[in-house]
């Protein structure tokens, strides 16, 4: 049709984390979705790759791009914020997986050699249509070659293997590889991992090791599989044991557990006043979540919005300012309020997704030959479309007013304590009739 169905698959070191809905014929597809991944610490790289989704057959891979945590890291507020050529996939980039080996020099005979335990691998990459690979490993050095077996079939091969090399003079390098045998054509590389020789003797490595990819000869294509815009950025923080805190916990809560102290000297006064309009979400993230640990969270709100109702002197601007109260009980309700909303919206929400309606009241939009889903007697007027589309949004949203309505006595019990002294707080502050 000249078109794709194109959909992402998001990997961390070659670990699928993420991936997006497809977006049926377009070549030019957005989808305006966000993930919020807990990465390792000594993570390497994260890719995003596009791929053009079949009915039949395998899905067709357009190409990736690839960021390093180094890339990445480079700009801790921005981040990564910019249209990114895609870059041609290569087979041999394209490694997953680990392998277990130990390595050992004996310190009796001449010459030394060099003895290589291969014992498995474990999430190799499938290169067989059937979904998995004929691993074998093999070990090189200094133009010597050894082989291990070939497993079948398998993507968690065990071997179980000991190979020995001589030991050359001088500098080198020991290269393990594992392959995946076919009986017609070339081998497909799984992926390789590399040891100087000068450490083995004094530190002989064992354990599970990362398989990588053969070095990159890849050229910039300079755009021709198109470019995909990404927003990357990398929150990196360093937790201390619980102790180091205490002192800072107190004198954030000192406030909400002695409210007849001068209110204005207070740390969390002063927050308020230091923080910007961009900061003051991150902050009250952090406030809510330290005020939930200590079981304070209601007494904070209670204190956040009193102020904030003090320097208010219109009530039809009440909490409408980007202020640390309206932010903290946004975050509140995030964190106490989200299992609620899941529960009493996900059945209504299901529903319309797996009934795949066709729902449109844009004239500008309408495809009236989609009509044909709601009547078998081919397309449908403007006006039969906008009304088919008008009984089928009012039922959904009654179902979901209804789900809201009928689930007060779900709501969280925080959550209904906190709106009350809310609702208290308001009336006190604004006491006439025309308020109410």
């Amino acid at each position: 049709s000249g078109s794709s169905d194109p959909y992402c698959v998001v990997k961390v070191d070659n670990e699928v984390v993420a991936r997006t809905a497809t977006v049926w014929k377009s070549l030019n597809p957005f989808w305006g979705e966000e993930f919020t991944l807990r990465l390792p610490c000594g993570f390497r790289s994260l890719t995003v790759y596009v791929l053009d989704e079949d009915i039949i057959g395998q899905d067709d891979v357009i190409g990736k791009v690839s960021l390093g945590h180094q890339q990445i890291s480079a700009e801790p507020r921005a981040g990564v914020d910019s249209w990114l050529s895609l870059a041609p996939v290569n087979p041999n980039e394209e490694v997953q997986g680990e392998i277990h080996l130990e390595l050992c020099v004996p310190e009796q005979g001449h010459p030394r050699v060099l003895r290589c335990h291969l014992i498995e691998a474990r999430d190799l990459a499938p290169r067989d249509p059937s979904g998995t690979s004929d691993p074998f490993a093999r070990v090189s050095c200094c133009g010597h070659t050894l082989d291990t077996a070939v497993v079948k079939k398998t993507r968690f091969p065990h071997w179980d293997e000991v190979l020995e090399l001589e030991l050359p003079e001088g500098e080198a390098v020991l290269s393990v590889e594992v392959w995946d045998w076919d009986i017609v054509g070339k081998n497909d590389f799984l992926g390789r991992v590399e040891f100087p020789l000068d450490t083995v003797s004094t530190d002989p490595p064992r354990g599970w090791f990362q398989l990588l990819p053969l070095p990159s000869t890849r050229q910039d294509h300079g755009g021709q599989l198109g470019a995909l815009r990404l927003a990357v950025r990398l929150v990196e923080d360093t937790v201390l044991p619980p102790h180091h805190y205490q002192p800072l916990i107190q004198l954030l809560t000192k406030p909400v557990l002695r409210p007849d102290q001068p209110p204005d000297g207070t740390a969390l006064a002063i927050l308020e006043e230091v923080t910007s309009g961009e900061s003051r979400q991150d902050v009250a993230t952090k406030l809510v979540k330290i005020f939930l640990g200590q079981g304070l969270a209601v007494p904070l709100l209670d204190y956040l919005t009193t102020r904030e109702l003090a320097r208010t002197t219109d009530p039809n601007t009440l909490f409408r300012s980007n202020s640390l109260a309206s932010k903290s009980m946004e975050q509140f309700m995030k964190a106490v309020g989200l299992p609620y909303l899941h529960e009493v919206l996900r059945p209504v929400v299901t529903r319309v997704i797996e009934e795949k309606k066709y729902v449109e009241l844009d004239p500008g939009k309408m495809e009236l030959s989609r009509g044909r889903r709601i009547s078998f007697k081919g397309s449908l007027s403007e006006a039969q479309v906008r009304d088919s589309s008008l009984e089928l949004l009012r039922g959904y949203l009654e179902d979901m007013v209804a789900a809201i309505v009928g689930s007060a006595e779900r709501c969280p019990l925080p959550m209904r304590v906190a709106f009350q002294q809310l609702r208290r707080r308001a009336r006190e502050r604004f006491p006439l009739a025309q308020h109410e």
